[in-house]
């Protein structure tokens, strides 16, 4: 007699949902006013991990339309030009899309290099579009200490593709 086999399903909750409401929470708690030794708390773009993340671990149409979401939230919650943010983990997400077939197998190094680029290109992107619609560039050490925070969550998206990569076996 055969015995059942247990397929772990991973449906969108939980790799979609849930990490769309903590990138929210995430950026709600780090936006409070408390300073540490004189210094505020970073603001780091938690979304940017689920841009990188979503279209390597499985592509869906709930991805970009939540991440679109995510990103008028950002613009909204920090008072930015509308669209902004979500043009930009937009482009992230459509750079890790088409180039996914290039990612597949590759680990650690290799994927952080990945992110390390989209994330610039994403705060170059936000740069030159603040600076043009302002008429005057933003300050260069504030986007440097919204970058470095923004990279060091990498290690959140590499557990994001290991936790969720493969996690439903009907897909092999």
């Amino acid at each position: 007699m055969r015995r059942p086999v247990a397929v772990r399903v991973v449906g969108p909750l939980q790799w979609i949902v849930y990490p769309a409401l903590a990138a929210i929470a995430a950026t709600i708690i780090f936006a409070t006013p408390v300073q540490l030794f004189g210094l505020m708390l970073p603001e780091p773009v938690f979304p940017m991990v689920l841009a990188f993340a979503w279209p390597l671990i499985r592509p869906s149409m709930t991805a970009p339309a939540v991440l679109f979401g995510l990103g008028l939230f950002l613009d909204l919650f920090w008072n930015g030009p509308l669209g902004l943010w979500a043009l930009c983990l937009m482009g992230v997400y459509v750079v890790i899309l088409l180039s996914r077939n290039l990612l597949a197998g590759h680990e650690g190094v290799i994927r952080f290099a990945w992110y390390m680029a989209c994330t610039l290109a994403a705060f170059l992107v936000a740069y030159v579009i603040v600076a043009v619609r302002a008429g005057n560039p933003p300050a260069i050490l504030g986007l440097i200490g919204q970058i470095l925070p923004t990279l060091i969550l990498y290690p959140i998206a590499d557990w994001m593709l290991e936790r969720f990569d493969d996690g439903d076996i009907r897909f092999r």
